[in-house]
């Protein structure tokens, strides 16, 4: 279990905290490409770690994001006109370019200079794997575009979506490197879900219902090792990839893509879950991609704003009976929202001073440590933290099955790295 001082250390990241600080060093993203298709479409609402910003692609196709309110009046911009290379607030008629920059006062004088004196705050956007990346951080710190693999791939073989979670960024990740629970929360959908179905691996899962842990550093976060028995004495070995401070990859199933998430901050009670599927060398099948988009796997349905259609309020569609006649283990339909109910159910922020933790936890619990050790490195000696580097974003999850000798990180250390046109290691 964490201080409180601790717990709110890592669960406050607007500006100003510590841990903000440090999600300030690293591309974050921010919108899907598709919300702003085109140029003078409709800018778009941004809120990242507690800051309301706004969101635009102007009439050449450059992108913007920069604070949402004209710095004449306190106007949202969402209601701007997306015209001629700039945002113009509709109130009085001030324009801001994608930099931010004030380029049209037409309520002044025209012999006026004084739109060149009035900038807002702006951050760069930029458009990679179908995601729009922003980075929030000093601008003499930026750096390197995200490398990682779903985002570098072919678009043909690679899908995002994303969804708001009620719940801070912390309790969502965590769930993101728990593989105990899945043998539990998930077991009715292993079977039954079109990306997962169908694997070896899902018999160990469910066959093994308390894996033991190993967890090992790597460069940019840790590997998450959860062993379960296998035939002839062997282990089936699922690792996952985080890396710092909000990426994990999730072990992949058979044939099926790869997987994984991005858990954003919006403020400190809410949080983005970016979902991805992937697969290093080939195309996603059509049939994959409509049970994408359907809400299946990893992924969810989801409204025009991006809340799941099953939510708290109506009770994420419950189902007694699924649950008692085993059908879904919690009742609930789909793989995300069996995750996001329960760590919704915490509350907005989880008061982990009475927390019970067990072997099973300890991914978490040096997930933790290695947070607060860079927050300290940053904040006391401007240490740059892991994951900025593209070569800690390289990586790959894995499942294998290995002889009892044989610790995973040295017989699978090919195997968790992105290498391209190699086959991901799978069960």
């Amino acid at each position: 279990m964490l201080k409180k001082e601790q717990n709110d250390l890592l669960t406050q990241t607007g500006p100003g905290t510590p841990l903000g600080r440090l999600f300030r060093r690293y591309w974050i993203p921010a919108l899907l490409a598709e919300e702003l298709p085109e140029p003078d479409c409709p800018p778009v609402r941004v809120k990242l770690l507690s800051e309301r910003l706004i969101a635009f692609r102007d009439t050449d196709g450059r992108l913007g994001l920069m604070d949402e309110f004209c710095a004449h009046r306190g106007v949202s911009l969402w209601f701007g006109r997306n015209e001629e290379c700039g945002l113009r607030c509709p109130y009085h008629g001030w324009k801001f370019d994608v930099t931010g920059q004030c380029t049209d006062m037409p309520n002044e004088p025209e012999h006026t200079a004084f739109a060149k004196k009035v900038t807002l705050k702006s951050y760069p956007l930029v458009e990679q794997g179908g995601v729009l990346w922003t980075y929030l951080g000093p601008a003499d710190s930026e750096p390197p575009r995200p490398a990682y693999e779903f985002a570098t791939v072919p678009a043909n073989q690679s899908y995002m979506s994303k969804r708001m979670q009620e719940c801070n960024w912390l309790q969502a990740m965590e769930g993101g490197i728990d593989s105990s629970h899945v043998s539990f929360l998930h077991r009715g959908s292993l079977n039954t879900d079109p990306l997962f179905k169908g694997t070896r691996g899902n018999r160990y899962n469910l066959s093994d219902l308390s894996p033991v842990f190993e967890v090992v550093e790597s460069a940019g976060g840790l590997y998450i090792g959860a062993r379960r028995n296998a035939e002839h004495g062997h282990y089936y070995w699922r690792i996952t990839q985080w890396v710092m401070p909000s990426y994990t990859m999730i072990p992949p199933r058979g044939g099926h893509p790869v997987h994984g998430h991005f858990w954003i901050p919006i403020d400190d009670e809410n949080c983005w879950a970016w979902s991805f599927d992937y697969h290093p060398t080939r195309a996603l099948t059509d049939g994959e991609l409509a049970a994408m988009r359907a809400g299946l796997g990893i992924h969810a349905k989801v409204d025009a704003n991006y809340r799941p259609l099953a939510h708290r309020d109506n009770d994420y569609l419950m189902d007694r009976v699924a649950q008692r006649e085993g059908r879904t283990y919690s009742g609930i339909t789909g793989i995300a929202m069996q995750d996001a109910s329960l760590q919704e159910s915490m509350g907005p922020i989880v008061d982990r001073t009475k927390e019970t933790l067990v072997s099973t936890d300890s991914g978490i619990i040096v997930a933790r440590q290695k947070l607060l050790r860079a927050v300290k490195a940053l904040e006391e000696s401007g240490t740059v933290p892991p994951g900025v580097d593209p070569v800690h974003q390289r990586v790959r999850s894995a499942a294998v099955v290995l002889p009892p000798d044989q610790p995973f990180k040295d017989a699978a250390r090919e195997a968790l790295v992105a290498r391209p046109g190699v086959e991901p290691a799978t069960v």
